[in-house]
């Protein structure tokens, strides 16, 4: 049996890949506060977990990643990949406790996750991977969009923390920049006000320039090349090398 905890499984990304998991015959983990109808079957569990909450994480995972342990899969991942995109605004107009609610979604609830991961997988299972979903803006400041980007950068360090702590031969961390995905989060930036969000034209340049790419043309090629195949501990992987 091979096993996958996908969070983030309401639309865009975390669906496309949690049913192509299942469909290539996975035991599918989906975590978040809501399932997508597309996902059903006796492969999948979901599991109402608010990620932004960091004590309920604990509570809500430990159950199913010890049941998970349990059934002594051959291998399983984590996909780190739910993320909120807003809220957008120049430093210096930023609410403290939208700060707050940011970073708990986008950095500190997938740190939460991983470490559970880890007591439970990360020495004990044959085959263990987390994949960490970050983006191109973790490498380049995104006008407006800064704390996704402050999220993300330290969503990579984690991947390279994980790589360092753990040595066990069938454990890898790695992180994916997965591209433009033409998702719900595309379509909330590049409808932001330019007061908000002065790189909303990059962001409506992707739209109207046709380079976003479909969810599940993007999910396909990750399960195929870093969820199914070898990789490198500790890498950074873009689309492009997909």
């Amino acid at each position: 049996m091979h096993s996958a905890i996908v969070t983030g499984v309401s639309r865009g990304l975390g669906e496309a890949l949690a049913r192509l998991l299942l469909d290539r015959g996975f035991q599918v983990v989906g975590v978040g506060r809501r399932s997508s109808p597309q996902l059903a079957g006796g492969g999948y569990r979901f599991v109402d977990c608010d990620i932004g909450d960091l004590a309920a994480i604990g509570p809500a995972l430990d159950g199913p990643f010890a049941e998970l342990a349990a059934a002594k899969p051959e291998s399983v991942c984590l996909i780190n990949n739910a993320a909120v995109a807003g809220p957008v605004g120049v430093l210096g107009h930023l609410a403290a406790a939208d700060i707050e609610a940011s970073l708990a979604v986008n950095l500190a609830g997938p740190v939460v996750i991983a470490d559970r991961f880890c007591r439970v997988f990360a020495d004990q299972a044959p085959r263990s991977r987390v994949i960490n979903v970050s983006s191109g803006a973790a490498q380049s400041a995104i006008p407006g969009g800064s704390l996704y980007s402050i999220a993300k950068a330290g969503l990579e360090m984690l991947t390279r923390s994980l790589a360092a702590e753990h040595a066990a031969p069938g454990f890898r961390a790695i992180t994916l920049r997965p591209g433009i995905i033409d998702t719900q989060m595309q379509t909330f930036m590049r409808s932001q006000s330019a007061e908000r969000l002065p790189s909303v034209a990059m962001f409506q340049d992707f739209h109207t320039s046709g380079r976003l790419v479909a969810a599940d043309v993007a999910a396909a090629r990750i399960v195929d090349r870093l969820v199914l195949a070898d990789v490198e501990q500790g890498r950074t992987y873009s689309y492009a090398e997909l």
